[in-house]
């Protein structure tokens, strides 16, 4: 419960909890509204803000699903059938993030292969075949390797055609390799980039490997979590002075930042949904996180907003005066929930 929970808060921020948290401002602005609304903004270039921690947390939290999932599939439909079922699996879900971001709408040449639900699939893809093959050790050095190896490449790697290996914008060679080789609407560092990105899921494998070992009480395992958190943030921190932590670059210290703190959450769900045993205030981050690719899909096509602007919209708008846009977001986070909520006491779960 406490891995649904933290998905179903990972999901918050994404169907309208970053709005509600912006629209503080414009209820009263002052400096500490201005700081939380940046922080539900992604960092230009190098940096992090609270924002950056979402996409990272939900590649994590699939990783932390990997030993859940997969021993079962093997022992009821084999080795060979686990692996077809991932290949599926990872095929729905990167056509469904094309579809997303429009899908051919714009033309062949406009397809968007850089989307989150397409970066959720390759990296899905590849931890759970390197979860079927090989031992933790091994995946552990496997993680090793994918991030130092990324960073090496950054690092040591000139740029064709621009110059010495560089982490500035547009000017390091994942950049290169987009422009060079990704079809379709390009970004700054997808290809290259899913090294990290393999190596984020990687890591949440080993938190999912800890949950689901029963030699461990469930306060060991908080306690583990919360270690475990501490130094993986130690370490990108202070790779980060050599390193940068980009969002758009994945970099390594970005990865092992974002880890940490996803640990670190997930040792607090732990202790209070399944040591405290404080349930009930969770019940809404799991409805929503046991249908969060199904809600993520649903609030592409249905927008909550301006759903919500048929409730308190227009005359009530003016009425509410700075609250309208908080009363909106709030309005549209209750519409998602209701129907999360639907979802959930219908026991409707999509699964791909």
């Amino acid at each position: 419960m406490s891995v649904d929970a933290l998905r179903g808060f990972d999901m918050f921020w994404i169907v309208g909890g970053d709005h509600l948290i912006r629209s503080l401002q414009k209820v009263h602005d002052c400096t500490t509204t201005r700081q939380l609304a940046t922080q539900m903004e992604h960092c230009q270039w190098a940096g992090f803000h609270f924002y950056d921690l979402i996409f990272p947390l939900f590649v994590w939290i699939v990783g932390v699903a990997i030993p859940f999932s997969i021993p079962g599939l093997i022992e009821r439909q084999g080795l060979a059938g686990a692996i077809r079922r991932i290949i599926v699996r990872s095929m729905l879900l990167f056509v469904l993030g094309i579809l997303y971001m429009g899908g051919v709408s714009n033309g062949f040449q406009n397809v968007y292969l850089a989307g989150v639900l397409q970066r959720i699939a390759v990296a899905y893809f590849f931890a759970a075949l390197l979860f079927c093959f090989f031992r933790p050790s091994s995946l552990a050095v496997w993680a090793v390797v994918l991030l130092v190896g990324y960073w090496a490449l950054l690092t040591f790697v000139p740029v064709p055609g621009i110059g010495p290996a560089s982490y500035a914008q547009g000017k390091n060679l994942a950049y290169y390799i987009d422009q060079r080789w990704l079809p379709g609407r390009k970004f700054e560092g997808t290809l290259l980039s899913t090294m990290p990105a393999v190596a984020n899921c990687l890591l949440g494998i080993f938190a999912g490997l800890l949950l689901k070992d029963e030699k461990h009480t469930d306060s060991a395992k908080v306690g583990y979590l919360l270690l475990g958190g501490a130094i993986s943030l130690a370490i990108g921190l202070l790779w980060a002075m050599r390193f940068p932590i980009i969002k758009l670059l994945w970099t390594s210290s970005y990865v092992l930042v974002s880890c940490g703190i996803a640990a670190i959450l997930l040792a607090i769900f732990h202790l209070i949904i399944e040591v405290r045993r404080w349930r009930r205030w969770a019940m809404p981050f799991v409805w929503i996180g046991m249908n969060a690719i199904t809600i993520y899909l649903i609030a592409a096509v249905a927008d909550f907003q301006k759903l919500a602007l048929r409730f308190v919209g227009g005359d009530v708008g003016k009425w509410l005066g700075n609250c309208a846009e908080f009363t909106r977001s709030a309005v549209a986070l209750l519409l998602v929930y209701c129907l999360a909520h639907f979802l959930y006491r219908r026991r409707i779960f999509l699964r791909l």
